[in-house]
């Protein structure tokens, strides 16, 4: 295993040249990327409806075709389910990923073409790899056994030759062979449907294994490395797996599952951040430091960029800047076109710029998941910071939560409320209120200004969820796993709600 772990390293390594050109020259990179999108689209249905073969640039894309979302697509990516050639890409899409979104909305079907898969999704893997291996020349990952939890991993026949299913799903049935060599657990078991069985077999044989890297989305691996413990009856993962060096980890953020992994690893591991989704892969972590959510925006993916600022989201026609016009510090929210057949999407993510040259970006948030029913504007990166700092504060480990507006009635001010489900409570709940409360002030000024002496909002209101009721309230729902993520905020009450009825509050 040691001779394939040098060869695999010296292979992925011939990738960072590739990764400096575009650190140094990322307008030029990313006008390169347009081109090929839109020599490809002018052959397509899409493009000859905005006449692509008359763009010259990059403003007339913008000016000519419309900002779009998954619903506005939709016919279209219909069309293209059918087995229709040329419809949005060049040729025939066989893959579609499926994906939720959230726990209630209804699925969305993501075109995966051969091109978005290659040059995309299995890019960002070796980018990564790449990544670790040239700052951790010591990196041993491929002496031992990669541990990948992906999502539900069924894949259904849309035809004769169409698909659909998860991405993991999809990306496990055309996996590189060096990967499968590395990779558990194997078809058999990652293709399991049940999601709980899968649990148990997965752990169990990766017991076996020397497991040096793990990757997964951080709340469902967690339950994952607690199955093992609970097997194993070991008090730590590092006594199970003593050569385990990192994990990579995306979906969701970090922040509030770090002093977790910290406890339940039990031994110094690098934690490497993705920015990932069915519509592509956008960011990796290049530089190696617990907590630092920084990820180098990856501009050679056959993605082209767009941002929309948040001053113009609701609008029916926002405006878009180009990634020259980017500004650290703002908020935004992304637009992307794709290999896949995606124009001018907006998958609903909001991002800031941490740096320019290179271009690093930090994920803030989902465009409707949020608070502003009275002017407060908070956004997910606020929440998993005060929940943080609450959790330091009172010696406490938050295992999920939720929070919604509670609306004004009569005299009565507004107020959040907060669900959360602790895996070790606060010694004093009133202190884990009040510095929740406190670091949403300093973090957020609209937020601040409608709490000044209660006047607007009240004192944020908390219910202390039992073990394994936000885990029992996606299994009821069909939920368990992967992508399907409890949403952190919500504007109105339909989460908040739904689990108050479901644990009898």
């Amino acid at each position: 295993m040691q001779l394939f772990n040098t060869i695999i390293a010296k292979a992925v390594k011939l990738r960072i040249p590739q990764i400096e050109r575009y650190v140094e020259q990322p307008h030029k990179v990313q006008e390169e990327v347009f081109q090929h999108l839109i020599n490809h689209g002018k052959h397509t249905y899409y493009g000859k409806k905005y006449h692509f073969q008359e763009l010259r640039n990059s403003d007339e894309f913008r000016n000519r075709a419309p900002v779009t979302t998954y619903e506005s697509l939709e016919p279209l990516i219909n069309r293209t389910m059918k087995g229709e050639k040329d419809v949005l890409w060049t040729g025939e899409t066989k893959w579609f990923a499926k994906s939720s979104g959230t726990t209630n909305a209804k699925s969305k079907f993501i075109p995966v073409t051969k091109e978005s898969l290659e040059d995309n999704h299995f890019k960002c893997g070796k980018d990564l790899i790449a990544l670790y291996y040239y700052t951790h020349p010591e990196a041993k990952l491929f002496t031992g056994k990669g541990l990948a939890l992906g999502g539900s991993s069924e894949v259904n026949a849309l035809g004769k030759n169409s698909y659909f299913g998860d991405l993991s799903a999809l990306m496990i049935k055309n996996l590189p062979f060096w990967v499968e060599l590395h990779r558990i657990p194997g078809k058999e078991i990652a293709l399991l449907a049940e999601w709980e069985k899968k649990l148990e077999e997965m752990a169990k044989a990766a017991i076996a294994e020397d497991i040096t890297e793990i990757s997964g989305v951080p709340s469902w691996t967690l339950v994952l490395l607690n199955k093992v413990l609970e097997i194993t009856q070991k008090e730590t993962i590092a006594e199970v797996w003593p050569n385990i060096e990192l994990f990579v980890h995306g979906g969701v953020s970090f922040t509030p599952y770090r002093e977790q992994y910290k406890r339940i690893i039990g031994k110094h591991i690098t934690y490497l951040e993705i920015y990932n989704a069915s519509e592509g892969f956008f960011g990796v972590q290049d530089q190696f430091s617990l907590g630092d959510p920084s990820l180098l925006l990856m501009l050679d993916y056959g993605i082209f960029y767009e941002f929309v600022p948040l001053s113009e989201i609701d609008k029916e026609h926002p405006k878009t800047i180009s990634l020259a016009e980017v500004e650290v510090g703002k908020q935004y929210s992304l637009v992307i076109s794709t290999t896949g057949g995606l124009w001018r999407y907006m998958p609903g993510d909001t991002i800031t710029f941490t740096s320019i040259y290179p271009y690093r970006i930090r994920v803030t948030g989902r465009t409707k998941h949020y608070i502003n029913a009275f002017g407060e504007e908070l956004i997910i990166e606020n929440a998993d910071k005060a929940i943080d700092k609450a959790c330091e504060a009172s010696h406490a480990t938050v295992k999920d939560y939720t929070a919604a507006p509670i609306f004004m009635k009569g005299d009565q001010q507004g107020a959040h409320e907060w669900i959360i489900e602790f895996t070790h409570p606060p010694k004093d709940i009133n202190q884990f209120r009040t510095v929740l409360d406190e670091t949403l002030k300093s973090l957020n000024s609209d937020y601040e200004a409608k709490r000044y002496n209660n006047y607007v909002l009240d004192l944020p209101q908390l219910v202390i969820a039992s073990p394994n009721t936000f885990y029992n309230w996606l299994k009821e729902k069909g939920k368990l796993g992967g992508q399907n993520k409890v949403p952190r905020l919500s504007n109105n009450r339909d989460y908040v709600e739904s689990l108050k009825q479901f644990i009898g509050v």
